[in-house]
């Protein structure tokens, strides 16, 4: 079945081409950064300049861990260094604009963190200010280029299933939200930073919904402020379905972290390995029956990358392919907006607890 999925295994595959690379800078010393942002660009060659976080410590450290040549003291000598073209935002949303504006009046492309902003206003104005400054924008929605997610949405654009009509993502897992203490006391946690992934990878399959409804809750003795439990609906113009019931307060251990896309030929299944022990978690799995290939049932898909750090190549190479003359990145900023349009709409819906059209980008 190797020879089946040589195509699709093309299509998912993270490349960047030698023309398209740039000097990448980054803001940011976190533990994703640490884990993911600079881990997948040395996977495949990127050029990281330096690197400047508020803690000139921890800065040093990651700096030294990568094999990153340089520790910029302020983000002015960041944005003063000419050799950077890109720089790669990896900070907490709240502080994310200010540093975004920055970084645009000095004449850099961006890859910013998602969400792109805390409110769609914000994120709008991002965007404009790139857009007027001739800079490129992107938003770093990685799970559109996880192996088993890009796979996923290379079948459906081939046709193995037929029409989609339906697609869903079950996930009952514990989220120790400590090791972010900046959003203990969010009004807004799971949609806004956990579901947005879910939300941009059915954007990626589906397109945009046309009306959506979503009810949240919390349960007690929770540590943080925010809906930790969500079942979200959207409805899509051409009879599609998607369908998102996500948990982090599972107090049994039966963690699962599932995603299925049906069509009328067939359908595809998989699982988010990461989710099930994170941040170690495990390798993913996917597989697809179809009446449109020769798959003899359910027939497994070989997932050989993990979501971290695999897929935080994605949104870099995309961005770099979109500087070198290339087709905006499938995360530009513009489009990023019905993403977080989508994330209001479901918000509106569980305040109001009836059904809501997503705002206009």
């Amino acid at each position: 079945m190797l020879e089946l999925f040589t195509p699709i295994a093309e299509r998912a595959r993270i490349t960047v081409p030698e023309e398209h690379r740039r000097p990448i800078a980054v803001v940011g010393a976190g533990a994703i950064a640490d884990v993911a942002h600079l881990p997948a660009y040395r996977a495949h060659g990127l050029t990281v300049r330096g690197v400047h976080d508020l803690d000139r410590d921890r800065a040093e450290e990651v700096a030294s861990r990568h094999g990153v040549a340089r520790v910029y003291g302020t983000l002015d000598e960041l944005l003063a260094d000419d050799e950077v073209e890109v720089v790669d935002i990896a900070v907490v949303p709240t502080a994310q604009a200010p540093i975004a504006r920055a970084a645009l009046a000095a004449g850099k492309h961006l890859l910013c963190q998602k969400p792109l902003a805390p409110t769609l206003a914000e994120a709008r104005e991002i965007t404009a200010l790139g857009e007027a400054a001739g800079r490129c924008v992107a938003v770093n929605q990685q799970l559109r280029w996880d192996e088993g997610i890009a796979a996923a949405r290379a079948m459906v654009q081939a046709g193995w299933i037929g029409t989609p009509t339906a697609m869903s993502f079950n996930v009952d897992i514990t989220t120790d939200f400590s090791g972010w203490s900046w959003l203990k006391g969010s009004d807004r946690l799971e949609i806004m930073y956990h579901s947005i992934h879910y939300l941009d990878a059915v954007r990626s399959v589906l397109g945009d919904p046309v009306r959506v409804f979503a009810a949240a809750g919390r349960t007690p003795g929770q540590a943080v402020a925010g809906e930790t439990r969500t079942m979200s609906t959207l409805l899509f113009e051409d009879g599609a379905r998607a369908v998102l019931h996500v948990n982090h307060e599972n107090r049994t251990g039966d963690a699962r972290a599932e995603f299925r896309i049906d069509g009328d030929r067939g359908a595809i299944r998989g699982t988010l390995g990461l989710l099930y022990d994170y941040p170690h978690g495990r390798p993913d799995t996917l597989e697809v029956s179809s009446a449109a290939v020769p798959t003899d049932g359910w027939t497994p898909y070989p997932v050989t990358e993990r979501w971290i750090p695999g897929a935080f190549a994605g949104p870099m190479a995309a961005l770099l392919r979109w500087i070198a003359g290339g087709e905006p990145s499938p995360t530009a900023a513009r489009d990023n907006l019905g993403t977080l349009a989508l994330v209001e709409a479901l918000y509106e819906s569980i305040a109001s607890g009836e059904a809501r059209l997503p705002g206009k980008m």
